[in-house]
């Protein structure tokens, strides 16, 4: 009898307010190759890459927030727009002003998000529930050519502060209108900041340097031997940076309070540390698998094999 009341009630926890079953998801992935975000079912270790999430329209680009609840489309016509995600299901929210993006990134939490477009960054808060346009920043771009490539932008989980490298010094600033230069740069510089707070880290020139309090005493840490990353990010905690080398084929998970550096291999190239729940992806959707990274309190990897005919 318990065995059975056990089995109903995990049932209840899944059951949708459409009245269908839905299978657990460990997150999202964007197909390039179809133009649809598709759904990663299953437990992370024991997933595949499910169908396509509805929109109501064609799209071009799709970016999740790391709790999985809201996305921000770029519709095939250019337009942008906000969802809120509840499992397959995707309802719009819309939000007059919005400038389509060349890029959009998410705050480590996913309460905030910045879009940059044409030398401006538009920030959004409230998410997921009643997101707002509450501030449009100017930030100095980079004029050289395909400039999004060696820029970096993130976005605290108060939305008050962004950092941003356009292929030079890395500039902590305020959206209220206060900025400053954190500290020189060269082209490949990458910040992020730590969930729930204003802690943060930039790799520059070769060295990983993480802060506490970067908006205050800005106290630092600099850490050696962190070559070429593509990717950095802190988890959920913030007491970890996590690290990414495409060319390293692994990932260096650094304790954020001690420097210390511990090299987990991967058999794969990443690319990113693209935040679903209590993981990360590590890259984009391809013919081969796509590689998550556990970033539990012993984290490890596991991999989702490559997507089949759809």
């Amino acid at each position: 009898m318990r065995m059975i009341v056990s089995t109903c009630l995990a049932a209840c926890v899944v059951y949708g307010q459409s009245g269908t079953l839905q299978s657990p998801s460990a997150g999202f992935v964007f197909d390039q190759s179809s133009q649809i975000l598709r759904r990663v079912q299953g437990i992370p270790g024991a997933s595949l890459i499910g169908a396509g999430v509805e929109f109501g329209f064609p799209i071009s680009a799709a970016t999740v927030a790391p709790r999985m609840d809201s996305a921000l489309v770029l519709a095939a016509d250019g337009t942008p727009h906000v969802f809120r995600l509840n499992g397959a299901s995707a309802v719009e929210i819309p939000i007059s002003g919005l400038t389509a993006p060349e890029r959009a990134v998410f705050s480590p939490s996913g309460t905030v998000a910045a879009l940059y477009s044409n030398s401006s960054v538009q920030v959004i808060k409230g998410l997921p529930d009643a997101p707002v346009l509450a501030a449009t920043v100017r930030v100095h771009a980079n004029s050289k050519r395909r400039r999004t490539a060696s820029e970096s932008l993130a976005v605290s989980d108060d939305g008050a502060y962004l950092l941003y490298a356009a292929g030079g010094p890395v500039e902590l600033i305020g959206v209220a209108g206060d900025s400053r230069k954190l500290l020189d740069a060269p082209p490949g510089a990458l910040a992020t900041f730590a969930p729930g707070g204003h802690d943060a880290a930039v790799f520059h020139g070769g060295m990983l340097t993480i802060f506490q309090d970067v908006i205050g005493a800005a106290t630092r840490r600099d850490v050696q031997g962190v070559n070429a990353p593509s990717a950095l990010a802190f988890s959920s905690d913030g007491r970890t940076v996590f690290v990414t080398g495409e060319r390293a084929r692994g990932i260096s998970v650094i304790d954020a309070a001690t420097g210390n550096v511990v090299a987990l291999p991967c058999d794969c190239a990443p690319t990113t540390l693209s935040a679903m729940g209590s993981f990360f992806r590590l890259n984009e959707l391809s013919d081969g698998p796509l590689w998550l990274l556990d970033a539990s309190a012993a984290p490890r990897l596991v991999f989702i094999p490559a997507k089949s005919g759809m």
